[in-house]
């Protein structure tokens, strides 16, 4: 607990949580108010108000990273480490932080993207009913989470934040997309992307209803809903302990 402690402190008391925060719930409620603004022939459905959620990814996944480079840049990680030598339990304490501090975001940026639409279109038809529609709206949350473990993740092994902020914008922008135009397996290399497969998390076996028909494309992954979470996790798993070992075998 006592470093659990020591690693809030750590988080809260720089600005770039708190605007990065700030960014994400500004950005993705924005979209959603933006959509139920614009859209006059189609009222907003759960899918259209988490159009944003996407954007907000990325600016929770540069905060992650940018919690344990800005150690690493400003040399405090050393401090840390010469006053806790267990590297893993200290690394973990953040992950664990930052996760949790991501989760939270997610919660509220999705939430508050169904409030923002509910207001501004008010006969709409945005009731949270269905295990699809929970998933869309509070999964974003543990996405939101478990994407943070992994930017952080990257930060560590990358150890710059230039370096990490510019790998991970680039690869869930762009690699996940494009690796579908290899010829022949790029599809089905695409079905299994970490960032595709937890998309369909969110977006997968659509309420009969078809109220999920708007908003951000479904994912083309083969596994059900929470098995494609369940993969995601063991993704993040897999680079967390990555970066641990990595951590242990390095100078500071």
């Amino acid at each position: 607990m006592t470093l659990l402690a020591v690693e809030r402190i750590k988080l809260f008391t720089t600005r770039s949580p708190l605007w990065c925060a700030l960014a994400a719930v500004g950005v993705v409620v924005g979209f959603a108010a933006l959509i139920a603004g614009v859209d006059t022939d189609q009222a907003p459905s759960i899918a259209t108000t988490q159009f944003g959620v996407n954007f907000g990814l990325m600016i929770v996944m540069v905060m992650a990273a940018l919690a344990i480079t800005t150690e690493y840049r400003f040399g405090t990680i050393k401090a840390t480490f010469q006053a806790i030598p267990n590297r893993s339990s200290t690394l973990v304490a953040k992950a664990t932080v930052v996760a949790l501090f991501a989760g939270l975001i997610g919660e509220v940026v999705a939430f508050g993207s169904v409030a923002i639409a509910k207001l501004i279109k008010s006969n709409a038809s945005l009731g949270i009913d269905t295990a699809y529609e929970w998933r869309a709206v509070a999964g974003v949350g543990l996405v939101y989470a478990l994407s943070a473990v992994i930017a952080m993740a990257v930060g560590t092994l990358i150890r710059h934040s230039a370096g990490a902020v510019s790998l991970l914008l680039i690869y869930t922008l762009l690699v996940e997309s494009l690796v579908q135009l290899i010829p022949n397996v790029g599809v089905d290399i695409q079905k299994w992307m970490p960032f595709n497969v937890a998309n369909k998390f969110l977006t997968g076996d659509p309420d009969p209803t078809n109220r999920f028909l708007d908003g951000p494309p479904p994912s083309n992954a083969t596994l059900s809903p929470w098995w494609a979470l369940a993969y995601f996790a063991a993704f993040a798993v897999v680079m967390l302990s990555v970066a641990l070992f990595t951590a242990n075998k390095r100078d500071a």
